[in-house]
């Protein structure tokens, strides 16, 4: 076997797969396997034995050039888990290596997904690849959300040199209902552009996928979404068939808790008229 070189040592390769499914009442953690640096914390109950929620933890506490993270989770029919992350996903510098997140949600026939983690900051000279994959079968309903910080609020211009590649994509059964894909460097006109990001460090993407709403609530929701100089938001809905649909908030903010709070506040909403579920901001957000 040949030794391992000091730059193999320099990086992180990690995966971490779980498995929700149904016992009785109880949602449960049935499969768990990782290998490297990812662990969860013990599941909670802080809604009742029908919803397990679960935090994501990667000790190195972020990610520099050359590590590979897959994170790969599965919820069995009629159960249903509520994932987050207790911090900000750092993105540090490459130093010629690429860096690449892989994450792939797997939602069973009426099962149940809320996918909350918290932002991912890239900083000074990243190179990063951060893709999302979500696959649902019919019946299924899921929500979830993807913010990310391009640099520092508190440097003039916030991010001086990188490049970020991101893609998502949302199948239903075998129908690809929803795929963008994004290439951003820190030199990009689109960062300043008033048709990209304006100037403003901080883009999300809310995506929540069920019954389609009515008319009502949606442009309520809709007309709730602000739009001034350091925070502007919009709602868009995707109709998958004559009952069920995507619907999906956009947001550009200059401060990542405002851009939080302005998800929580749809998720909420989101999750009590498509999930069938009333929402209340996670104790771990507030710690």
């Amino acid at each position: 076997m040949m030794p391992q070189t000091i730059s193999d040592t320099r990086t992180w390769q990690a995966t971490l797969d779980l498995g929700f499914s149904r016992k009785g009442a109880r949602s449960v953690l049935s499969a768990q396997n990782h290998t490297g640096p990812l662990l969860v914390q013990r599941a909670l109950y802080p809604e009742g034995p029908e919803v397990c929620h679960m935090a994501i933890l990667h000790p190195p506490s972020g990610i520099a050039g050359g590590d590979e993270i897959d994170i790969n989770i599965h919820v069995a029919k009629e159960a249903h888990a509520t994932l987050t992350t207790p911090g900000a996903t750092r993105w540090y510098k490459a130093n010629g290596r690429r860096a690449r997140q892989t994450i792939r949600l797997t939602v069973e026939p009426q099962a149940r997904l809320d996918w909350l983690p918290m932002e991912n900051i890239f900083y000074e000279q990243a190179d990063a690849t951060n893709q999302i994959e979500i696959s649902l079968q019919p019946g299924a309903r899921a929500i979830g959300w993807e913010i990310s910080q391009l640099g520092s609020i508190l440097k003039d211009g916030h991010w001086g040199s990188g490049r970020v590649r991101s893609s998502a994509s949302l199948r239903i059964a075998d129908r690809l209902l929803w795929v963008e894909e994004g290439s951003i460097a820190a030199t990009d006109p689109l960062r300043t552009s008033v048709a990209g990001l304006a100037g403003l460090p901080i883009h999300a993407t809310l995506w929540c996928f069920g019954p389609t709403l009515a008319a009502a609530p949606t442009e309520s929701l809709s007309a709730q979404m602000p739009w001034r100089e350091d925070l502007r938001a919009g709602m868009t809905v995707i109709s998958y068939d004559t009952t069920q649909s995507l619907h999906m908030v956009r947001c550009t903010g200059l401060h990542a808790e405002d851009v939080r709070n302005l998800l929580v506040e749809a998720w909420m909403i989101l999750r009590r008229d498509v999930l069938g579920i009333v929402g209340t901001p996670l104790r771990l957000w507030n710690t």
